[in-house]
């Protein structure tokens, strides 16, 4: 276990790093004993500090959800991040894709819930039942600490990723709100567009078979400090495809048929 300095250090050097738009070297190059449960501290000490800034908590994402990104991470199990207000963005926003630090995109369903969910058990059946409606959204991640170290070639791990708030950096957010009884999850899909060309495609089913998976995965792994999901607040249940690069001038279109349409540029 890292000591509470070493924890609280941290966390101030990913704050001062998302700030000065200038990422950092991973932080289990100078901190190689991390272990899983260190880099969640990391993420809360930074996150406690952004609400302290006046920042509000409206939900959460699920991230390495997909057996292929967990093999490729050498993990078998997803994370999770917080999702804060200042993070939200709607379909047609304008991005400045300067402001993030080494920004990519993602195709996911987001859930919103109308009744809490608690629990080491919580099943799919229970995270139909208390979800409003699904979403399509597109998670903004961004590295505040870099993938790849440029001076030393260290290629950051899963725990510098979990640090890193899961590297999430914003939301975009569909405007067609979907029962979620209405429709066959896991055969939803979506073709994301970069500049008028296709560059990945996805069903929902990559998220554990089924995106609702990701709830259950989450509220497992809150039970344990009492803690449950609330009505109101924004899961994105995990990516169904690869993360692309955007950079200043892009276009994105992730058309999720007839789920509708979310477009976002960045400038």
């Amino acid at each position: 276990m890292l000591s509470s300095d070493d924890i609280a250090t941290a966390a101030d050097a990913l704050y001062i790093a998302e700030q000065n738009r200038q990422q950092i070297t991973p932080l289990t190059l100078g901190l190689p004993d991390m272990d899983m449960d260190d880099a969640y501290a990391i993420q809360k000490a930074w996150v406690d500090r952004k609400i302290a800034d006046g920042r509000s908590v409206t939900g959460y994402k699920i991230g390495l959800t997909s057996r292929a990104m967990q093999l490729a991470l050498n993990i078998d199990t997803p994370d999770f991040g917080v999702l804060l207000d200042d993070m939200y963005f709607p379909s047609g926003a304008s991005i400045a894709a300067g402001d993030f630090t080494d920004p990519r995109i993602e195709v996911e369903l987001a859930f919103v819930l109308k009744k809490p969910l608690q629990g080491t058990d919580v099943s799919v059946d229970e995270v139909m039942d208390a979800t409003e409606y699904v979403v399509p959204a597109l998670e903004l991640i961004a590295a505040r600490s870099f993938r790849i170290d440029p001076e030393t070639g260290y290629t950051r791990n899963v725990f510098d990723t979990i640090a890193d708030n899961a590297a999430n950096a914003g939301y975009i957010v569909g405007e067609n709100r979907v029962d979620p009884t209405t429709i066959d999850l896991p055969w939803c899909g979506a073709m994301l567009y970069l500049n008028s060309e296709i560059e990945e495609t996805g069903l929902a089913g990559g998220v554990m078979g089924h995106p609702a998976h990701g709830i259950c995965w989450v509220c497992k792994r809150f039970a344990p400090h009492g803690i449950g999901l609330k009505p109101g607040q924004f899961i994105l249940a995990g990516s169904f495809t690869r993360p692309v690069i955007v950079k200043p001038g892009d276009n994105i279109v992730a058309d999720y048929g007839p789920l509708g349409t979310i477009e976002v540029d960045f400038t």
